[in-house]
Formats: structure tokens, sequence, C-alpha cells
């Protein structure tokens, strides 16, 4: 299949737009500038033909491409985030395609002290001759997710140039706020109308991702005793220094992220903040099952309770919240929607790899809110940093994939 790829230039286009996402704003989307790229993206599928593009007062674009089959086919959604990620500056991003990559540690033009070395980076070892795209060392590059936003328009592109490809009826869903973990908060699965999903915001070439952690978040609040510090003695009993005994008692060789890998859980603190009479710790726990999630909550919880012993006038409160789970319990029963992402992926010219991720995609929480949704590769690499790239060859195979898809519920259907 022969496609006049648009990916890399709406690639370039929509990392210079700074749609970078607030953990601590309350509103929806969490920037306004998010909407900046919304705006780009519903004027391109309108000129495209997609005549339904638009984005509602929350950031979300919704397109729909029309079946031009007869058939009877489950109606399909592609979904990427617009946002990138609150770690790294967004601003003044400065893409650089670097030709015919020669297998070298990738020194950035406008910070020499940013080296992207293929010993921290093997990955690039399989991009020889490929062009590969990097920041100038400045900002993050936003491949995480703007390469898949680019890898579905360009798809939704060729499939609207091409009717004679038949497919059924195709959404397109650009969601706000993924980074913060809100991304599917307010999408509206309703209006959407579709029966199955993928998030195209994956890494490597030829993965996709059926299985993701489960995830709870744990805040424990301690309540010290304060007092004038002159006269403290036998008195105070800081929530501050309890706070930090619960984080020098954790693990260091085991259950944290810097120890583990693959399939191991862990527990990690995020945040402390407060003071003498009151100090807040928050935590994100992570496992692939719920058994494993319960497990690491008792450590946790022993583990403060057992430190607060030595502190008879203080206590705690100890508050889990669900995040998301995983999304494999759901995606299992409908084995099809992985299949066809692994026939899409061979007809693309790749070797389909089917894994899991050591966190969560809107895919996980749309999974369980209706709409089964595994996450296929964009390409993208090194995410959240100022050495994330994104090799062109790699996203081309994303569109590629993308139609085949549309392709393959049509014929099964």
């Amino acid at each position: 299949m022969k496609i006049n790829h648009t990916v890399t230039e709406r690639f370039i286009k929509y990392a210079k737009i700074d749609t970078q996402s607030d953990p601590n704003s309350p509103t929806c989307p969490s920037t306004e500038k998010q909407k900046d790229l919304g705006k780009v993206l519903v004027a391109e599928l309108l000129e495209m033909g997609i005549t339904d593009a638009h984005m509602d007062e929350n950031g979300y674009v919704y397109g729909t491409i029309p079946a031009n089959t007869s058939k009877k086919v489950p109606v399909i959604c592609f979904c990427s985030h617009m946002d990138t990620s609150p770690d790294c500056s967004g601003k003044d991003v400065n893409p650089q395609i670097n030709r015919n990559y020669d297998g070298k540690d990738i020194v950035l033009i406008n910070d020499k002290s940013q080296i992207i070395k293929v010993a921290e980076h093997p990955s690039l070892l399989k991009q020889i001759g490929n062009d590969i795209i990097t920041t100038d060392g400045t900002t993050l590059l936003g491949a995480d997710n703007k390469a898949g936003v680019a890898e579905i328009m360009d798809a939704a592109h060729h499939l609207m140039k091409n009717p004679e490809i038949k497919h059924g009826t195709i959404k397109i869903l650009f969601t706000p706020d993924e980074e913060i973990g809100r991304g599917a908060d307010k999408a509206d699965l309703k209006k959407l109308g579709a029966d199955f999903g993928y998030t195209i915001d994956g890494e490597e070439l030829g993965h996709i991702e059926n299985e993701t952690f489960s995830a709870d978040g744990v805040t424990i609040t301690i309540h010290g005793v304060s007092t004038h510090p002159g006269f403290a003695k036998n008195k105070m009993e800081s929530a501050i220094k309890i706070a930090s005994e619960i984080v020098a008692a954790l693990p260091k060789d085991k259950m944290s992220p810097e120890s583990t890998e693959k399939k191991e859980p862990f527990v990690h603190p995020v945040s402390i903040s407060g003071g003498i009479e009151q100090t807040v710790l928050q935590f994100i726990i992570r496992a692939f099952d719920e058994e494993g999630l319960k497990t690491q909550e008792t450590f946790l919880k022993e583990l403060t309770e057992k430190i607060i012993k030595n502190y008879p006038k203080s206590r705690f409160d100890f508050v889990i919240k669900e995040q998301y789970r995983n999304m494999k319990q759901v995606l299992d029963k409908n084995p099809e929607i992985v299949n066809n992402a692994l026939e899409a992926i061979k007809r693309a010219g790749v070797t389909p790899v089917l894994s899991s991720i050591r966190g969560g995609t809107d895919g996980s929480r749309f999974s369980y809110m209706g709409l089964p949704c595994p996450n296929i590769f964009a390409g993208e690499h090194a995410f959240h940093s100022k050495h994330e790239w994104v090799s062109i060859q790699d996203m081309e195979k994303a569109v590629a994939t993308i139609v085949h898809l549309c392709m393959i519920w049509e014929e099964n259907a």
C-alpha cells in the first residue's frame, strides 16, 4: 500500500505548539494553550472533509470518517492526547531532523551537554539509516503524544483521499490532560459512539500493549504535636520527622520504581508537604493485579503504624484512591481487538510484539468506561525529557498500521 505521507510535516507543526498540562490547575483542560493545538486539528480535519470535526468546551476534539461499505462493521476509534508532560518545558520546541542516522551518539545542537547516548538508548541501533527527529536540547520534543496525533491525522487524510479503501465508521478522539491522569475525565463516550478503540501512544516499533499496571494513590496525613521549640522537650512530635521516617524506612532494594522492572510492583512517594503539626505524604501504588495493589498498600499501612507507635500523641489518616485498572481484564473478553491489531502491524511490514506497559494510558480508563482500548506503538522514545526522539520511518509504519486496521475490521465484518 502506497501512502503519500504527511506525518512528518504534521508532527513538526504540532510539536511547536506548547500544550503542556498543569497538575495544579483545577480546570479542564488544565491549560488553555492545549486548545491552540485542538483548533489546528479541527481546521485540518474540516479541510479533509470530516464535516463533524469540532472541539468541545473541555478541549476534546471529535471527528467522524463515515463508513463507505455496506457491511455492518463495528465502530472503531483512534485516540491520542494533545498535552505534553509537566516534567520538562514544552515552550519553544525546536525539532531537529537527523537524516540517515549513523548509529552514533546524538549531540543536541543548542545544549551540547545534552547527548542522546546509544548506550542509554539501545533502540537507536535499530534506526541506522533512518531519519531521527530530536529536540535542540532545551525542551522536550512532544513525541509523547504528538507523534500519535500526527499519525492519526495522516491516516485520516489518506482514508479521505482514497475512498476505494473500504472501512466502517471511524471515530477520531484527541484528549487533553492525559499526562496528569485526567485524559478520560470528560470524554463523552456516548457522543463518540465507538464500539472499540485504540490509543496510539506506545513506544517501540511493532509493539501493542494489552496490559497496564493497576494503579491506586495513597494519601497519608500525619497529625503531630506542635509546641514552641524552646520548650519542646517531651512534648513536640514533629509530623515532618514522622513522615520522613516513613519514607526513609521504605525498602531500598525492592518495591520502588528504581529497583523494579517487568511485572514487579512498587510503592512510590511522589510528594511531601506540610509542617510540624500536619504533614501530607502522597504515594502512587502500582501492580499488575489488585491482589498486588492490596499487598503493597497493606505493607505501607503497617509500616506507618509501626513508626507512629513511637509517637503516642500523634496519629495518621490513610486514604486509598483508585486511579485505574489493568485493561487486560476487559480486552480479554474481546480478543479480536488485539488480534486485528497484530494482523495490521504484520501487514505494515513489521513484526508485532504483544507487551505490557509499566504505566497507564487513556485506554486503561476508557476500557473500564465501556470502550475496550489497547495501546499501539507511535514510535516515541525517552518521553518527558530533553532526550526525547522519534523516527520518521516508525511514524510512517504507525500510519500504515492504522489504515490496515480499518481495512481488517471491514474485511472481517
